[in-house]
């Protein structure tokens, strides 16, 4: 059983969302909680609300109220980039210095393990 959950346009460069997303992967959803809650980097707020998401989507899907949550895994966590705002800052001698101010999206997978050990 596979459930997902996508989080879009959040305020925050890719490469800064990253770093937190790798200390995640392939993690039991528990230890990822307590990996994200105790994580001094401001990615992982928006990355704890998607994973708590793709838990409940997990746990309510029809059919699936036999799935625990200690039983979840995450399978596969993604950060992709969206759309940059663009803004200018005047600059010496008349020019405009272009400013990106990028955007990610999250994308979440949990699995249960059992799922696994099945195939």
């Amino acid at each position: 059983m596979e459930s997902r959950a996508l989080s879009r346009f959040i305020r925050m460069s890719p490469f800064k969302a990253r770093l937190v997303a790798d200390l995640v992967r392939g993690k039991p959803v528990e230890d990822a909680y307590t990996i994200l809650e105790y994580t001094q980097k401001r990615a992982a707020v928006p990355i704890l609300k998607t994973l708590k998401s793709a838990v409940s989507n997990a746990i309510s899907q029809k059919g699936s109220f036999e799935v625990k949550p200690e039983e979840l895994y995450v399978s596969e966590i993604r950060i992709d980039g969206g759309p940059m705002l663009k803004r200018f800052r005047p600059r010496a001698m008349g020019r405009a210095g272009m400013i990106r101010r990028r955007t990610s999206h999250i994308y979440v997978v949990v699995s249960s393990r059992s799922e696994v050990f099945e195939k």
